[in-house]
């Protein structure tokens, strides 16, 4: 039997988690909500909503339970190959172009999960730098909302299969076997900081070179998607370059462009230059999301003017 749970009803358990818990979904979409909710429900062979308040209310241990099922921490090393390759190729080496020698480079992985993106960042740039520059130079910062997933990316330890995308060569120079599983290098633990931190609520951090958000802005409501945004934008360099994921593109009138496309089918863009004093005056920045997973444009002509759109597919 599907649980029942009405949308007035999901509203009510928002409510809660947020005065109780601490625990703030309202930004998140209400679809991706309901049906997340209602596979946990199911799992609990819960029925209804007041069964699973109560039972909420009587087990705390099932909020972290809930959390779980909703974030989905969808990740792996090296995924979707032809963006890292992309990136390797052509954005690293214009990061490094733009720095004076020596200069310190930072990187954002945001929403980062257990840090198999992260490390993959860490990867590229030590290949790109040599091993001693990367320690010097490089400070790259792995944020998730998930308490347990910052803790397993903070250990660094991960099973064969995880780090089957990564070549041989790669693995043997990055990761030391400890029986059954494969530990980050420890001398290079020291360039990696992974910690807490909400990006719908959360000051951004500053100064970034890079900043990798990749599947996050598919799960957010328009109005938060437009808030994120601005605050990726606040975040970034004026040379600096944003990543987003597959299944995300932005579309934005050119007078009021926050972001550039370097590339779109590697979802890779630039900071567009000289919108930073017109974002701190208090300017709206109009800006267009489209999720189109199959297309390698941007499609504007579907997109309504001066507005955030998300057309995503079940998530």
């Amino acid at each position: 039997m599907v649980p029942t749970l009405a949308a007035t009803e999901l509203e009510d358990l928002l409510i809660y988690l947020s005065q109780v818990h601490c625990v703030d979904l309202r930004g998140y979409k209400r679809s991706t909500l309901l049906r997340r909710t209602r596979v946990r429900m199911q799992c609990l062979k819960v029925e209804n909503y007041q069964d699973y308040l109560d039972y909420l209310e009587q087990q705390p241990d099932e909020v972290p339970q809930l959390l779980d099922t909703i974030y989905i921490n969808l990740t792996g090393f090296f995924r979707d190959r032809f963006v890292w390759d992309y990136l390797a190729n052509e954005i690293i080496p214009q990061i490094i172009a733009n720095k004076a020698p020596h200069e310190p480079i930072r990187i954002w992985s945001a929403a980062c999960a257990s840090g198999e993106e992260t490390y993959s960042l860490a990867i590229l740039f030590a290949e790109a730098l040599g091993i001693e520059q990367f320690q010097q130079r490089v400070q790259i910062y792995g944020t998730d909302v998930d308490p347990d997933a910052i803790r397993q990316a903070r250990q660094g330890y991960y099973p064969a299969y995880a780090i089957e995308a990564i070549p041989p060569a790669l693995q043997a120079q990055y990761f030391e076997h400890r029986q059954d599983l494969y530990c980050w290098r420890q001398d290079l633990h020291c360039s990696i900081n992974f910690q807490l931190h909400n990006l719908i609520q959360d000051p951004p951090l500053p100064q970034i070179d890079l900043l990798v958000c990749r599947n996050l802005l598919i799960y957010l409501t328009p109005e938060t998607q437009l808030r994120v945004l601005a605050r990726l934008h606040q975040s970034l360099e004026q040379t600096g370059f944003l990543l987003l994921g597959q299944a995300e593109n932005l579309v934005t009138p050119p007078e009021t462009s926050l972001f550039t496309p370097l590339h779109l089918r590697a979802r890779a863009f630039t900071k567009t230059p000289g919108t930073t004093k017109a974002y701190r005056a208090g300017r709206s920045p109009k800006v267009k999301v489209s999720a189109q997973l199959a297309a390698n444009s941007l499609a504007a002509n579907s997109l309504a003017a001066n507005s955030v759109l998300l057309d995503s597919v079940s998530i």
